[in-house]
């Protein structure tokens, strides 16, 4: 699992990355209401936004942690939003891609570098 600054996380299962939102990430936002999920074929550019989540409190746009296409969405989190809250790193993954570049996933923050990360905006 990889990390990014903007609170996404990223497994890799081939070329094919699972993407979603850290709890931390959840956390902050509070009680999701809605989820947008990107288009099924659409060409995302790292670090563009490829998903909206919002809360009561607020809206947070999710970026493409790394380039690739939309090859699967998670279409039981725009139905209901809180498995997203209820299990982040799990059912409320968000959506699928095939990346661009595999080896790009190596240069993503790891476990580590992630807690330090919150640990420093916490």
């Amino acid at each position: 699992m990889r990390f990014t600054d903007e609170h996404e996380w990223l497994t890799l299962d081939g070329d094919i990355a699972t993407v979603g939102i850290t709890e931390f990430a959840t956390k902050q936002l509070g009680d999701l209401v809605f989820v947008e999920l990107p288009k099924m074929g659409a060409k995302l550019a790292k670090g563009a936004p490829a998903a909206v989540v919002e809360s009561v409190k607020t809206s947070s746009d999710v970026y493409a942690p790394l380039a690739g296409d939309v090859v699967e969405l998670n279409e039981e989190v725009t139905k209901d939003p809180a498995i997203v809250n209820g299990d982040p790193l799990g059912k409320g993954w968000l959506y699928k891609i095939k990346l661009a570049n595999p080896n790009e996933f190596e240069t993503l923050m790891d476990e580590a570098a992630y807690n330090s990360l919150i640990a420093a905006q916490s």
